[in-house]
């Protein structure tokens, strides 16, 4: 037994010292376990050539319009914006790899769009996941994380609840950037696009107050089903159009809760990660790896519930752009519109890079950038290595007001909810309870109205809220115990020459915090952050790029499985044999 030991750990020390020949072999062989032919093989197919695509004049692409089925014997190209309309749906096979091409101009920036009605059913396996990326990758693991902005991404297009209206945050304007999506009552145009088009709409609208051709007064429906992104990996998107109006990896816009959205990642994305507008949609088992801008950003309403977030900034300190762990809006145009954000997120880890110079462009570098009235709830998570921990515009004291040309703002609440803390009708407005905030050299700011930090809070009332009653922990520099937020990478060559720990051991107590609901969604988890150290595990192994660049310790599940492709198999000894007796060091 002990001998079979000492060949495990040899086998496992060769499995990390071969890191880059496991991750070409895994990329190149992706799909294999579910009879995929080798990436390289695979024809490509312009998705404008299958049968059903019509152009649709202002788009700069068109409609699939008898919607398609996607298999893993080829590799398809998102040539132009592909729309997939109403009462129609793509559906992609596991192991399916597409790619964005790069546009000429950026108008022209690709995007795979799913309309209002229309579905994605993309349901991968840990094994066999489905991958979007560039369309200049390779996918033999080289392609450089640097490459951001390749081309446009993932557009989800839903009818559910949104705050918009036409009067307070309209009317839309073409590549403004600024937030100013409505087209009428209930029913925008998603940001990052410069048409009004009905293809790029989402919402509803609500009333006949500004009529809008082709659109019927109608209802919001909160259980809208958009399809299944299940083990499905975004890359290199974000495109740029201008200054604070990028497309983003994943955009959901008005997305149902009928929708299914997990084991999801971003990878190197040039604007938010994902970003969602209004919607009641739940997300589970997410990572954001290396991207620029806020790894998750909401806005115009979104309430619904999130747990297992993992994101990593890109090294990449140089940007204009804001590098939020969170960034949390009700409504960026400070119309006060009800519904109000109100999202709920448990068992989360940001990792920032300590970005610290602020730009036009940048009133962030928060862990938390809280701001516009926002509301929502953020339990048993960890943010680590930002400028600012959270930053509040107003302290709990103040109201409830948008000063004239002032900055938007909203009261913060403890476990308890005192009057003071709540929205103006008893309810709790925003909560940030139970939480860890690792190396971050301003663990409060309040009042902040441009480039931060605003208010460094170390004492006073609302410190004693944010430390002692809502129990937020903070841990000075680099010290947390099995945690290390750092680590060193080649952008071009994708090699990492020291990897951070995400895994904090001991596990974190939540020992007197709001106990995990039990309602079908939220799993148990009793511990801070998204990975547990109880039992060692780790959601981003076997399928994940963070898996692919072995950028992560601790990460790797199975260190026989070399090709990771779930199993311990001859292919793996086929990798192993070559390189037995050769140095680890």
């Amino acid at each position: 037994m002990k001998k079979n030991q000492s060949i495990f750990k040899a086998i496992a020390s060769l499995a990390i010292a071969f890191g880059a020949l496991t991750s070409s072999n895994a990329q190149s062989n992706l799909g294999a376990s579910c009879g995929c032919p080798s990436v390289s093989s695979r024809p490509e197919i312009l998705l404008s050539s299958l049968p059903g695509y019509v152009a649709v004049s202002g788009t700069f692409g068109g409609e699939l319009t008898t919607g398609a089925v996607l298999t893993c014997d080829n590799t398809y190209i998102i040539d132009k914006k592909i729309y997939i309309p109403a009462g129609q749906n793509i559906t992609i096979a596991p192991g399916t790899v597409l790619k964005g091409a790069t546009a000429a101009t950026p108008s022209e920036a690709t995007a795979l769009v799913i309309e209002r009605g229309g579905q994605i059913i993309a349901s991968g396996t840990e094994s066999c996941p489905i991958v979007f990326t560039a369309q200049a990758d390779p996918m033999d693991g080289t392609y450089p994380i640097a490459n951001q902005g390749q081309w446009g991404g993932l557009v989800i297009l839903g009818r559910a609840s949104n705050n918009l209206t036409f009067a307070a945050n309209g009317p839309y304007v073409a590549g403004a950037g600024n937030g100013r999506l409505a087209v009428a009552d209930g029913l925008g145009v998603v940001e990052g696009f410069a048409t009004s088009n009905i293809q790029d709409r989402f919402g509803v609208m609500l009333n006949n107050n500004n009529p809008v051709a082709g659109e019927t007064v109608g209802t919001f429906n909160d259980n809208d089903n958009s399809g299944i992104l299940r083990y499905v990996s975004v890359r290199h998107t974000g495109a740029f159009l201008a200054v604070g109006n990028e497309i983003n990896g994943i955009t959901m816009a008005s997305v149902g809760r009928g929708t299914t959205i997990e084991h999801i990642e971003v990878v190197s994305c040039g604007d938010d990660n994902v970003e969602l507008f209004g919607g009641t949609v739940n997300l589970k088992y997410v990572s954001t790896l290396f991207g620029n801008d806020d790894m998750l950003d909401w806005d115009l309403g979104w309430s619904g519930k999130c747990q297992f977030f993992f994101g990593m900034k890109s090294d990449l300190t140089s940007s204009v752009d804001n590098d939020n762990g969170i960034e949390a809006d009700a409504d960026d145009q400070r119309s006060n519109n009800t519904p109000r954000s109100h999202p709920v997120i448990r068992n989360a880890t940001f990792i920032g890079n300590n970005k610290a110079v602020g730009t036009a462009d940048n009133s962030g570098l928060c862990g938390i950038m809280a701001k516009d009235l926002t509301e929502g709830e953020i339990y048993n998570s960890i943010f680590a290595n930002f400028r600012s921990g959270l930053n509040l515009v107003k302290s709990l004291g103040a109201g409830r007001t948008y000063p004239a040309g002032g900055e938007a703002w909203h009261n913060w609440s403890n476990i308890a909810g005192p009057a003071s803390a709540t929205n103006g009708n008893g309810t709790q407005s925003f909560k940030v309870v139970c939480n860890t905030f690792v190396g971050c050299a301003n663990p409060l700011t309040i009042g902040a109205t441009g480039a931060l930090p605003g208010t460094v809070v170390t004492s006073g009332a609302d410190f004693t809220q944010f430390t002692v009653t809502d129990k937020n922990d903070i841990v000075a520099g680099n010290t947390l115990p099995g945690f290390d937020y750092t680590f060193t990478v080649n952008t071009t060559t994708n090699a990492f020459s020291a990897k951070n720990d995400v895994t904090p051991n001991p596990a974190l107590s939540v020992s007197g915090c709001p106990a995990t609901p039990v309602d079908g969604f939220w799993e148990p988890a009793p511990y801070r952050g998204a990975f547990s150290s109880v039992n060692g595990e780790n959601w981003l192994s076997n399928w994940s790029y963070s898996e692919v660049l072995n950028s992560t310790r601790g990460v790797r599940a199975c260190p026989t499985d070399l090709n990771l492709d779930g199993t311990t198999d001859v292919n793996d000894f086929l990798i192993f044999a070559p390189a037995f007796g050769t140095s680890c060091n």
